[in-house]
């Protein structure tokens, strides 16, 4: 999938998400890169929710505001032959979307659900 068609279709996809899903978010961007993981860096990173964390005392954050990035070098770095680019477009949309609405109730069960899956990976690998 060209870079071009991925954009298309991830924004398509963004578009299908009621608004109110994505409240307090500034929006959806994609980067052309790959992203590994800094600390298993044989792993890429498909999305990421990026958030500034809550405002402070001092006056917070004002004008970063919260994103959701989806990388297509990463993609294309772990696409195979039958890949469903649009299926796990849209899974990787859900999952950064999911943090986005657990760190608005003060959740964190997905960030545990990630780290679970690092530390099998991370038994996997020995």
């Amino acid at each position: 999938m060209t870079f071009e068609r991925f954009l298309e279709t991830a924004y398509r996809l963004w578009d299908q998400i009621p608004e109110h899903f994505k409240r307090g978010l500034q929006g959806m961007h994609v980067l052309e890169r790959a992203k590994r993981d800094p600390d298993e860096p044989e792993l890429f990173r498909l999305g990421e929710y990026l958030s500034p964390g809550y405002p402070t005392v001092l006056g917070g954050f004002e004008g970063l505001g919260r994103h959701i990035a989806l990388y297509y070098g990463s993609f294309r770095a772990v696409a195979y032959p039958g890949f469903d680019w649009e299926g796990e477009i849209w899974e990787t949309l859900l999952h950064e979307l999911r943090h986005h609405l657990e760190f608005l109730a003060g959740r964190d069960d997905l960030v545990e659900e990630d780290l679970e899956y690092l530390r099998q990976y991370r038994q996997g690998k020995r």
